[in-house]
């Protein structure tokens, strides 16, 4: 089978120095890693196998990772990574969706006959894909190991983004342009909100210049008149009406890596209270990207757009905006860094984030978002859609 890896082995050799760097200093022999976003970023595997129990492991003693997971999806680990033959290893098919026993149970066969029953191990307590049952049958299955969160150990090293991952975000960030641009060209009294959708979904796969789209990590969301104070609405059959606010958050996927972008359009004339909020939200992102620079912390970035919102009479209580890179359905945020309050993580050069400007009032919002890089000259936006309320007549 042809099958193009994005990365070189060197790229994936690299990240593996910095993720045993890491087990060491916080004191892990193993870490077990089910998030796929993990998996993927040590090893490149890549398959929609994540809702079945799987995990990649790192020992500091072991020159590669380990991929365990089920029998029919160890071919996909052969194709898609370059993980020794040897250490592709499955738990036993009859174990899926098994009443009383569970594929963790040979991963703790696996562990035990590697000799590392009694390490130190870090699991990822927070993972969405790493169940309580899975937990329960490890630790069950290691009663001498200290097992342990490791606290997103490989999402904070995945933080700062190489130059070769910074294409594919760069490369995301096009495609989720066209994405948006086609949705917004769709956009029309009369028009079903489903039919947007379609042409969004037609637009991430078909890529842009030959470069296809992956799936992103989050479907697209639109949100219709009052619907707009909610941001996390699908679309449905209504047809849009003559005088409305449209809100769309979508995403871009290039190997995975994931560029969000929201915008907000008006069909008809805008009222005052909406164009108001629009302009505000447009101007403490450009004041906050022009901060985020090497040395500026997330809460500084943060504090410039709290305060032009605050000027203006609004106030946002979530954060405005979480580091992404490579992700996988249901989240295509880290996990690690925040633009809010409290968060002093320093920001470096190849950090991503996606600036999530939405402002959610009693009746209505706006959102005119934007992914971004951040460099010496600032936050340099991914995307390329105009950033203003978008009217359409």
């Amino acid at each position: 089978m042809q099958y193009t890896k994005p990365f070189l082995i060197t790229e994936y050799d690299r990240r593996l120095v910095e993720t045993k760097k890491r087990m060491v200093e916080q004191g892990f022999d193993l870490i077990i890693c089910q998030d796929p976003a993990n998996m993927n970023w040590l090893t490149g595997f890549d398959s929609w196998s994540f809702y079945t129990p799987q995990a990649v492991l790192v020992h500091t003693d072991e020159d590669a990772p380990i991929w365990f997971g089920r029998p029919m999806d160890a071919k996909a680990a052969h194709i898609t990574t370059d993980i020794p033959p040897e250490n592709i290893t499955t738990f036993s098919e009859t174990l899926i969706h098994h009443p009383t026993e569970h594929p963790y149970d040979d991963l703790a066969t696996l562990i035990t006959t590697r000799g590392w029953a009694s390490d130190r191990i870090g699991v990822e307590l927070d993972a969405h894909y790493y169940t309580a049952r899975a937990h329960a049958h490890l630790v069950n299955g290691l009663p001498n190991a200290r097992v342990s969160d490791s606290h997103q150990l490989v999402n904070w090293a995945r933080l700062v983004k190489s130059e070769v991952e910074l294409a594919y975000m760069r490369e995301a960030g096009e495609i989720v342009s066209a994405a948006m641009n086609r949705a917004i060209a769709k956009t029309a009294p009369g028009v079903p909100e489903y039919e947007i959708i379609a042409e969004v979904y037609h637009a991430q796969v078909t890529g842009i210049h030959g470069r296809y789209g992956d799936y992103s990590s989050l479907c697209p969301l639109i949100q219709v008149g009052e619907g707009t104070s909610t941001p996390h609405l699908t679309w449905s059959e209504n047809p849009l009406p003559q005088d409305t606010l449209v809100m769309m958050e979508l995403g871009g996927a290039r190997r995975h890596y994931q560029a969000p972008l929201t915008r907000t359009l008006y069909l008809g004339a805008p009222p005052p209270e909406v164009t108001k909020l629009a302009d505000t939200i447009i101007e403490g992102v450009d004041a906050a990207l022009d901060v985020a620079r090497p040395g500026a912390t997330c809460e500084e970035v943060e504090a410039v757009w709290q305060k032009i919102l605050n000027r203006n009479g609004y106030h946002k209580k979530s954060r405005v905006g979480y580091s992404i890179g490579v992700n996988y359905p249901p989240d295509w945020g880290e996990r690690t860094a925040s633009l809010r309050p409290g968060d002093k993580t320093v920001l470096q050069s190849g950090m991503c984030f996606h600036f999530q400007s939405g402002v959610w009032l009693e009746t209505l919002g706006a959102a005119v978002s934007e992914p971004f890089t951040v460099t010496e000259d600032g936050g340099v936006r991914l995307s390329d859609v105009r950033r203003e309320l978008i009217v359409i007549d």
